[in-house]
C-alpha cells in the first residue's frame, strides 16, 4: 500500500458504565467487521496484555493503519456509586431531584432537549411506581390480617406482614432491574448531580491518571493521539485534556484530537458548582493545540443532540474555535428497515455512534467511527472542510456561568 503505516493511539473514555473494558473490545470487533464488510475495507483486531485495550490493523483508503485502543477505566468508581441500599437509593433520588429542581436547572435543560430530561426522569417515575406497588401490597396484607385476626395480634401480624411485603416487593424490583434500569439510571442521574457539579476526589484522582496516560502517549512516535469521550465520558475527556494542555504537556509531536459522542455535558455544566467543568469547556474551545469534533444525533433521546456544549453552557467567547458540531443523522445513515427496528430502543441508539452504519456506502454522510479510529487521516484532516450542522443549538441557556 502507498505510504508508511499510519499509527494512532486511541483513548476511549466510556460513560457511566460498570462493565469491564472487554465489553467495548467485543463491540469494536463485531461492529468493525460489519462496517468493513459494508464499506469494502479490511479491519482486524487482537487483544493486548492487561485486558484494557486492543490493537487494530486496517487497510483503509489505500493505506495500512495500526491503531492501539485503550479504555480509560473508571468503572470501579461507577460500581462504588451503585452500591447504595434501597433506602439510600430513594434518599439519593430525593436529593437529586432537589439538585435540579431547587436550582432551576431542570427547566433550563428542558428548553434545550426534552429527550435526555425524559430519560433522567424515567428512573424517578419508575422508582415511585415501584414504591407505590409495594405500598399497595403492604396495605393488602394489613387489611387481610385485620379481617382474619383480632386485637393486638391483628396489629402485630398486620404491621409485620405489611413491612415484609413492602421490603420483599422492593427487593424483587431491585433484583430485576436489569430489565427496568430504574436503579441503574437513578445512580447515573445522581452521579451527574453529585456535589452540585463538582468532581469527587476519586474522580479528580482518576482524571489526573488519565492526563498522565495521554501525556505518555504524546511522547511516543505516532501520527495521532485521539481521545474519544462517549456520553458522560465526554465531559471527563474535556477536563482531562484541559488539564493536560494547561500543564504544558508535550506539543509538536502527534496530532492531538478529541471526539465527543452522544454528550450529556449540560447535565453537569448547568449545575451551580460546575465551575471547574465550565472553565475546562472554555479553555479547550479556544485552544489551537487540539481538534475537537462533537457528534450527536436527534434520534438519540439520551443525548443533548446538536447542542454546542460550550455555547449552551454560557461560557463561549469570541475566541471560540471548537467544537465542530454535526449530526450522525441516524435516520439517514441507517437503512429504513434498520432505523425502524432501532428507533424505539433508546439505550441501544445511545451506543450507535460506536457501531456500524449500513447506509453509509455511496452516501454523502461522513460519520464512520471505524474510519475515524482506524483510518489514515487525523480527525482534523478528515473534517477540515466539514461545515457544522445548520440545526445546531447555540443559545446560552445555563443560569450558572461562573468559572473556577
Amino acid at each position: 500500500m502507498a505510504g508508511p503505516i499510519f499509527r494512532r493511539q486511541v483513548f476511549y473514555v466510556p460513560g457511566y458504565d460498570p462493565f469491564h473494558p472487554r465489553r467495548y473490545r467485543e463491540l469494536y470487533r463485531k461492529e468493525g467487521a460489519l462496517q468493513a464488510q459494508l464499506s469494502g475495507y479490511r479491519i482486524t483486531q487482537q487483544a493486548v496484555a492487561g485486558g484494557e485495550g486492543w490493537r487494530v490493523e486496517a487497510q483503509i483508503e489505500g493505506r495500512d493503519v495500526q491503531t492501539d485502543v485503550r479504555v480509560l477505566v473508571w468503572s470501579d468508581i461507577v460500581q462504588a456509586s451503585m452500591g447504595a441500599s434501597i433506602p439510600a437509593t430513594y434518599l439519593q433520588m430525593l436529593r437529586t431531584i432537589w439538585a435540579y429542581l431547587g436550582t432551576g436547572v431542570l427547566f433550563r435543560l428542558m428548553r434545550l432537549r426534552k429527550g435526555p430530561i425524559i430519560a433522567a426522569l424515567y428512573p424517578v417515575a419508575a422508582l415511585m411506581a415501584e414504591a407505590f406497588a409495594a405500598l399497595l401490597l403492604g396495605c393488602a396484607v394489613w387489611w387481610l390480617a385485620q379481617g382474619v385476626l383480632e386485637g393486638v395480634q391483628a396489629t402485630v401480624v398486620g404491621l409485620t406482614g405489611a413491612a415484609l411485603a413492602i421490603a420483599c416487593t422492593l427487593r424483587w424490583f431491585q433484583k430485576h432491574d436489569n430489565r427496568i434500569y430504574a436503579y441503574y439510571l437513578m445512580h447515573d442521574f445522581a452521579h451527574s448531580a453529585q456535589a452540585g457539579g463538582r468532581y469527587s476526589p476519586a474522580m479528580e484522582e482518576r482524571l489526573t491518571r488519565f492526563r498522565h496516560d495521554i501525556a505518555e502517549a504524546l511522547r511516543h512516535p505516532c501520527d495521532e493521539v485521539l481521545i474519544v469521550g462517549h456520553s458522560s465520558g465526554a465531559h471527563l475527556a474535556v477536563s482531562a485534556l484541559a488539564d493536560l494542555l494547561r500543564a504544558g504537556e508535550p506539543v509538536g509531536g502527534p496530532a492531538l484530537s478529541l471526539l465527543t459522542l452522544g454528550q450529556v455535558v449540560p447535565m453537569v455544566s448547568f449545575l451551580p458548582d460546575a465551575g471547574r467543568l465550565r472553565a475546562d469547556l472554555r479553555f479547550l474551545s479556544e485552544s489551537d493545540a487540539v481538534v475537537w469534533v462533537d457528534v450527536t444525533a436527534p434520534g438519540d433521546g439520551c443525548a443533548f443532540a446538536l447542542c454546542d456544549p460550550v455555547k449552551v453552557s454560557g461560557v463561549a467567547t469570541s475566541r471560540q474555535r471548537w467544537p465542530l458540531v454535526f449530526s450522525a443523522a441516524f435516520s439517514q445513515t441507517l437503512r429504513p428497515e434498520t432505523w425502524a427496528k432501532l428507533r424505539r430502543r433508546y439505550f441501544r441508539l445511545h451506543f450507535q455512534y460506536l457501531c456500524a452504519f449500513d447506509n453509509l456506502p455511496g452516501s454523502t454522510w461522513d460519520y464512520d467511527y471505524f474510519r475515524i479510529t482506524a483510518g489514515p487521516q487525523t480527525l482534523g484532516q478528515r473534517y477540515a472542510d466539514r461545515p457544522p450542522s445548520r440545526s445546531r443549538i447555540e443559545r446560552a441557556a445555563s443560569g450558572h456561568t461562573s468559572l473556577s
